[in-house]
Order: structure tokens, then C-alpha cells, then sequence
């Protein structure tokens, strides 16, 4: 099965992200795991931005229970990035986001991945329902399919 790149119509929020020179690897590209950190950097910039996660004091986090990336084309520093961001599947305690990463002014994405957030109680770290502020604004973001 070929999975096809998605465009940014298909994402919700954006988040623009400066690659590093660190970020290349020996083959002269971003490596493969600092995807899944731009990932983490758009969903929480959303949520912290939006005052629905406090890092540091918030009784609710979200922790990752899976995740995928699937790669188009590469990056390599110092290009410019966008981040985007939609919310797929919305469950009591879980969320589904669907991520894509854009270089420059491209509309096709060159990597694009999903993860799923269980939200627990931040001290017994099991499972509570989503915060009615959270689910607000986790629906602002769904994506229509």
C-alpha cells in the first residue's frame, strides 16, 4: 500500500521550526528522530499557547502511547520548516494527532506521522476524561474525515 503526502489543507494549526545544525546527521539531512521532536514541539506550543497545559503544574498531561512517521523527502539545515497539525480521532481520555512537516512554502508534505496522547492524572498516571477546555479546543482542530 503507497501512502500518499498530504497537503497542508488536510492540517488545522501550524507552527514554523528553524532545523539546526545539529539536527543533520552523516548523511547530511535531518535525521529521522527529530521529526518525532518536531512533532511533540507543535502539538504542545498548541496546547501551551492556548492555556490548556501547564508543564509544570497541570493535574492532566498527556502521555504518548504510539507512534508512526512515514518520510517523502528530505530536509537538511538550515531549511525552514512548518509543522502542522490536526486532531483525527478524539476519544473520553485519548486523542489521535495527525502531523505533517512542510518545508519552505511547499504544499505537499515531506514527512507526516501521527501520534496518539492517553491524558492521565499527572500523580496515579491513570487515565481521566479530557478537560472540558482541552476537548474545546482539541475540536477546533479536528480534521472533517
Amino acid at each position: 500500500m503507497k501512502i500518499q503526502a498530504k497537503s497542508r489543507s488536510d492540517f488545522r494549526h501550524f507552527h514554523e521550526i528553524t532545523t539546526r545544525w545539529m539536527d543533520n546527521d552523516a548523511y547530511g539531512h535531518v535525521n529521522n528522530v527529530v521529526y518525532y521532536s518536531w512533532f511533540d514541539t507543535v502539538v504542545n506550543e498548541f496546547l501551551i499557547n492556548h492555556q490548556v497545559l501547564d508543564v509544570e503544574k497541570s493535574n492532566v498531561i498527556g502521555l504518548v502511547i504510539e507512534t508512526q512517521c512515514n518520510y517523502f523527502a528530505s530536509v537538511a539545515f538550515p531549511d525552514k520548516v512548518t509543522a502542522g497539525v490536526s486532531v483525527s480521532k478524539l476519544g473520553n481520555s485519548s486523542v489521535r494527532y495527525e502531523l505533517g512537516i512542510f518545508k519552505a512554502d511547499e504544499t505537499e508534505a515531506c514527512a507526516q506521522g501521527h501520534f496518539v496522547h492517553v491524558y492521565v492524572d499527572r500523580v496515579s498516571r491513570r487515565p481521566v476524561l479530557l478537560p472540558d477546555a482541552l476537548r474545546l479546543l482539541l475540536q477546533s482542530i479536528k480534521s472533517d474525515s
